[in-house]
């Protein structure tokens, strides 16, 4: 629009100074193209346009008045200066209400149509009064399109400016949440466990201190003992690192050490390997070997069980694990609500941690028990499975 408003304003003076040359006044109207031009250029350093979508500001009304008053003079003195309105139309005039707009356009249309109609020669010539509105009007429509396309695409950038902050503070939120997840899991089937075998242990060993001191000697080692692994627990997974049982080792024979370690504890526990297992992804690994921890956790806390099994079963799609016990078991129904079966408030963090493992990793967790018949936890992983990070996956 600056090129093509310079352009017509030199084509209009130079159509001036041929049919117009020698005039007392030509002089004149040539100092009012180059102060109409010189004002323009101007506009464009001391009065910059506002921002689209903002009201303009007075200095920039004062330079649309002022350049609009000395177009309307130079109109008045050269009709050729008509050819100037179109660009000077959208450069200065877009900023404007659209009502303001409109309305000086009209305004603007008629100067200019009276202005072809006095300096016209010789007969009537129906264009000048038909071609200025028309163009005017094709002028107006495509500038008040373009400002409605202007608003509405600035609010769609509002919308989407609001949208991607909402997600990210979601995100942040989601975050924080499943990084609290982790951490309670975690602390659940690490130092959670660790605490209550070290109390059974201390508790035992207080019972026997007279009667048996090489037995609570012996109680106080096996504290000693699952102290030292739950800080080195501690330490791996503040830093997220799989548990220390797979530091140098497999799944299976992780299992058969957590089973040898439990059975010191409490009930006899014993491990089964149902096949071969091949490698298997890390996070498979560490989140079996978290299940087992804490359904052993549970067995020895609240099925007063005397025996307890755990048998992996390695298949060509799929990798299980179930952990039964002789205990007293409970209600299926009620699994999902463990503190209510065991009767003991702000319990039962583990059943919904186990599943969210299993579920994590696109698999499923099944409890079975009966009252007096003991439980049987099953924990199945899709070697292949379609891992679901978010932790929403899956069903269990």
């Amino acid at each position: 629009m600056h090129a093509a408003f310079f352009l017509l304003l030199g084509a209009s003076l130079a159509r001036y100074l041929i049919r117009h040359e020698g005039e007392g006044h030509a002089g004149r109207v040539v100092v009012l193209f180059a102060v109409f031009g010189l004002l323009y250029v101007a506009g464009r350093f001391v009065a910059p346009p506002p921002p689209s979508g903002t009201r303009p500001h007075a200095r920039y009304l004062a330079w649309v008045g002022t350049v609009l008053t000395v177009w309307v003079v130079l109109l008045a003195l050269a009709p050729s200066a008509a050819w100037c309105a179109m660009p000077l139309f959208f450069t200065g005039l877009h900023t404007l209400s659209t009502r303001t707009a409109v309305s000086l356009a009209a305004v603007l249309t008629l100067l200019v149509v009276a202005s072809k109609l006095r300096f016209a020669q010789g007969e009537f010539d129906p264009n000048a009064v038909i071609a200025p509105p028309a163009v005017a009007a094709v002028g107006t429509a495509v500038l008040v399109h373009l400002k409605r396309q202007a608003a509405r695409q600035r609010a769609l950038i509002d919308d989407l400016v609001r949208t991607r902050r909402d997600l990210a503070a979601t995100e942040r939120r989601a975050g924080i949440l499943a990084e609290r997840q982790r951490l309670s899991t975690e602390i659940h089937d690490t130092l959670a466990q660790g605490l209550s075998s070290q109390q059974m242990l201390l508790q035992a060993a207080e019972r026997v201190w007279h009667a048996d001191p090489g037995a609570a000697r012996g109680h106080m080692r096996d504290a000693a003992e699952i102290a030292s692994r739950s800080l080195t627990e501690a330490r791996r997974f503040v830093h997220d690192l799989a548990p220390a049982d797979l530091a140098e080792r497999t799944l299976a024979p992780a299992l058969a050490a957590l089973a040898d370690r439990e059975s010191g504890a409490g009930p006899t526990v014993v491990f089964h390997l149902d096949g071969a297992p091949g490698p298997l992804p890390e996070r498979v690994e560490a989140a079996l070997l978290r299940i087992a921890q804490g359904a052993l956790a549970n067995v020895r806390e609240h099925a007063g069980a005397t025996r307890a099994a755990l048998t992996l079963t390695c298949l060509d799609d799929q990798i299980s694990l179930d952990i039964a016990d002789d205990g007293r078991g409970f209600a299926v129904t009620a699994a999902d609500a463990p503190a209510a079966t065991t009767g003991r408030p702000g319990r039962g963090h583990g059943l919904p941690a186990m599943r969210a493992r299993a579920r994590q990793l696109g698999g499923t967790l099944t409890v079975e028990s009966e009252p007096g018949e003991g439980t049987v936890v099953s924990a199945a992983i899709p070697l292949t499975p379609a891992l679901d990070t978010s932790g929403k996956g899956g069903t269990s």
